[in-house]
């Protein structure tokens, strides 16, 4: 997932007026990669832009990216060993369907963000 995230990413930052999609791409693939010990937070400073930027992002790509998180989570706590991940795909649900005013924090300090 987190390779897909980077890939879209990249094209949102070829075409210049999906920039912000890019770096919220980026900032979810960094996310994908390690989410234990983090979680996500509203920023205080989102505004309409935001708003309006989450509205699209669901119509053209949250929707699908929520139901694939919300498939790979079932199949992986179909394991033992896959639960801890599978809860972890659930957890990125929220931020996969609006990533914008969205912040990825640290809980407690112990991983970087």
């Amino acid at each position: 997932m987190a390779i897909g995230y980077a890939i879209a990413g990249i094209i949102c930052c070829i075409l210049i007026i999906a920039i912000p999609f890019g770096i919220a791409s980026f900032r979810i693939a960094n996310y994908a990669l390690w989410p234990f010990g983090r979680t996500i937070v509203r920023r205080a400073d989102a505004g309409a832009a935001s708003a309006l930027g989450n509205v699209i992002w669901v119509i053209v790509a949250g929707v699908w990216l929520a139901i694939g998180h919300v498939f790979t989570g079932v199949l992986l706590c179909l394991t033992i060993v896959g639960i801890p991940l599978g809860v972890a795909n659930f957890k990125m649900v929220p931020i996969s369907l609006v990533p914008l005013g969205r912040e990825i924090v640290s809980i407690g300090g112990r991983y970087p963000t």
